[in-house]
């Protein structure tokens, strides 16, 4: 199956873009968050998730592996395909999504398009108290690591929302599992706590935050 490409941005629409790789076009669907990063004739770098069914094959791009992981997550929860799992991450990043959840806030969940305050209730309960997913990516540590695309234009966000968010609070909540809190409390804890934040603290400093909300 194609985990990813790195090619052109021949054309980009409302729900897709087609990616030119070596001379062949690749039809990729992809959310608003995406799609905004993306300029035709530029380069363009996409994690591909690719779902075969008995009549159809469809790649799903994203600009990160998180994403992505985050896509397949969704989709495990009934009621939830691939277009509304594509709705949720264009409203909600990563990391929010998973704050969202925590902190069981399913005005924000709801909204996405498609997403009704059962569905929102239903999403939030079953991600609440869960770790994240994890990529199956590999290449991202090594020296020929995939980065975002090459539009500047959303490098903050990125990182906000992408494998340096995730990792800090996996420390963070790692840390206080440690000293022998639930995993649970951790988590909501972590995810109060990271909000107050303008900026990616460093892990001992969220750690700290953290317990305050645990302490209240």
């Amino acid at each position: 199956m194609i985990g990813s490409l790195k090619g052109l941005a021949a054309a980009v629409g409302d729900d897709r873009a087609l990616i030119e790789v070596q001379g062949v076009g690749y039809l990729v669907h992809a959310g608003a968050r995406t799609l905004g990063r993306l300029s035709v004739g530029a380069p363009a770098q996409l994690y591909v998730e690719t779902q075969l069914r008995e009549d159809s094959l469809k790649l799903y791009g994203f600009a990160t592996d998180t994403e992505r992981a985050w896509f397949v997550r969704l989709q495990d929860i009934p009621g939830v395909g691939a277009k509304v799992a594509l709705a949720v991450l264009d409203v909600l990043s990563p990391g929010e999504l998973m704050q969202a959840a925590e902190l069981d806030d399913r005005a924000s969940i709801g909204r996405a398009n498609g997403v009704g305050p059962k569905l929102a209730a239903r999403i939030a309960q079953e991600l609440k108290g869960r770790a994240p997913p994890q990529g199956i990516v590999l290449a991202e540590a090594t020296s020929g690591a995939f980065t975002p695309p090459s539009n500047t234009a959303g490098t903050e966000e990125t990182r906000r929302e992408g494998l340096g968010d995730m990792a800090l609070r996996n420390q963070a909540i790692s840390a206080l599992v440690n000293l022998g809190f639930a995993q649970p409390d951790a988590m909501r804890a972590v995810a109060q706590a990271y909000r107050t934040f303008a900026d990616d603290p460093p892990v001992p400093v969220l750690v700290k935050a953290a317990l305050k909300e645990l302490n209240r």
